[in-house]
């Protein structure tokens, strides 16, 4: 049992690493190489297409549910994905960005495809394979294991593109997601999962995802969670450059020491969670994002120091850590039998939707009331959060004590 136990967390981690290392490479690492091929901040902003499977990724998750009825098929699901998504990558180091710039676009998309159906199978088999007792710290590996790839794809490719260039990068990329498979091939199965009537899984599924009592509940947590600490995230990297910091430095300060600390802190959540509940993780945890959010508020009343400055990235970082484990827990709490990968998907998508818009308002308020207001603002936001969780909670416990 334990040794099939401790096979779980590697193959989760290293598919969920497989899965964001290219992303991180192609969304942030790739602008970085444009614009020192003298690119147009037109077409860099075109590079943002790329992600869009990502946010769309639920209108297919009823297809990859209703075709799994077991292990076997969410194995399938994942190495086929996996292996065309290498495929793709291995395309893309053939064309040259100064030359193929709408072609590469074009096959980055058809590979982030290839990358959200394996996370749809992925999560349907996290889900699947995961006691409840075994959730936070399978979570924790798929936060963990999501910091860690972004961590590789920020900084180690970039250094490594200096050094071996295009063409050589992409195929050691497409290496590295076949070898990270390998784990799930090792997997032997607990038990043999059976999922009952994948049939009756349908489009129309999407929708009715929402229409249960608990969902409903669920869904102002999902958008307003992440609130506070997304809008500190989005301007961390501006504020930073108006203080004087280089491009360098902050990639260091944010992109290394940041992810990292977000790398510890979702091993850290996942014994926490499992040590209080979910429920009580996603109050407590609250207050880590707004003491981070305040401390900002505190820095931004005069010029911080250099170690204020990490204090600050460290306490946002981990509280991002902390947040993702404990809302990633509580949406695979809410999914419905045979529908794993859709109604997981729909959460997350949720929390992304959210974040962008959240991101962008962040932008047009720093821009009227500068970034100590807008601090403040995302510190009303996490209290204001803080209400919805513990309204949110209160009234599911009253529903399924009133159903007994």
């Amino acid at each position: 049992m334990k040794n099939n136990l401790w096979q779980k967390y590697p193959v989760l981690f290293s598919l969920y690493i497989a899965q964001s290392v290219p992303m991180s490479f192609f969304s942030t690492v790739v602008p970085v190489i444009m614009r020192q091929e003298k690119y147009s901040l037109e077409a860099i902003g075109m590079l943002q297409l790329v992600k869009l499977p990502w946010i769309l990724k639920f209108l297919w998750a009823p297809m990859v549910d209703k075709t799994s009825q077991n292990n076997k098929d969410l194995k399938r699901w994942i190495i086929l994905s996996e292996l065309f998504y290498a495929f793709v990558i291995i395309s893309i180091g053939l064309f040259s960005l100064k030359t193929d710039f709408k072609l590469i676009v074009i096959l980055m998309v058809v590979a982030f495809i290839a990358s959200a159906t394996q996370d749809i199978a992925t999560d349907a088999f996290a889900i699947l394979n995961l006691k409840k007792s075994e959730r936070a710290y399978g979570n924790s590996m798929q936060s963990a294991g999501s910091f860690v790839g972004s961590l590789l794809g920020t900084g180690v490719l970039l250094i490594a593109y200096f050094y071996f260039g295009w063409s050589v990068l992409l195929f050691l990329l497409a290496a590295f997601v076949l070898i990270a498979i390998i784990p799930l091939f090792l997997y032997k199965d607990e038990k043999k999962l059976e999922k009952n009537n994948t049939k009756s899984v349908k489009f129309t599924d999407i929708f009715t995802f929402f229409t249960n009592k608990k969902t409903i509940l669920h869904l102002p947590v999902l958008i307003f969670y992440y609130s506070g600490i997304i809008g500190v995230l989005a301007m961390l990297k501006p504020y930073l450059v108006d203080l004087g910091y280089d491009v360098k430095q902050i990639g260091f300060m944010s992109g290394i020491v940041g992810t990292a600390i977000a790398v510890i802190s979702s091993l850290l959540a996942g014994y926490v969670v499992k040590k209080i509940s979910v429920n009580k993780a996603l109050i407590s945890f609250l207050f880590i994002s707004l003491a981070a959010v305040l401390y900002f508020v505190y820095i931004t009343n005069s010029t911080p120091t250099l170690a204020q400055i990490y204090i600050g990235i460290g306490l946002l970082w981990g509280s991002y850590g902390f947040a993702t484990v404990a809302i990633y827990t509580k949406s695979m709490e809410i999914v419905r039998n045979n529908r794993e990968g859709t109604d997981f998907t729909l959460q997350i998508v949720i929390t992304h939707l959210s974040s962008m818009i959240i991101a962008i308002f962040s932008g047009k308020i720093g821009d009227k009331i500068g970034y100590n207001g807008l601090f403040k603002y995302e510190a009303i936001l996490v209290v204001i959060t803080l209400v919805i969780v513990i309204f949110s909670i209160y009234l599911n416990k009253k529903i399924r004590n009133g159903n007994r």
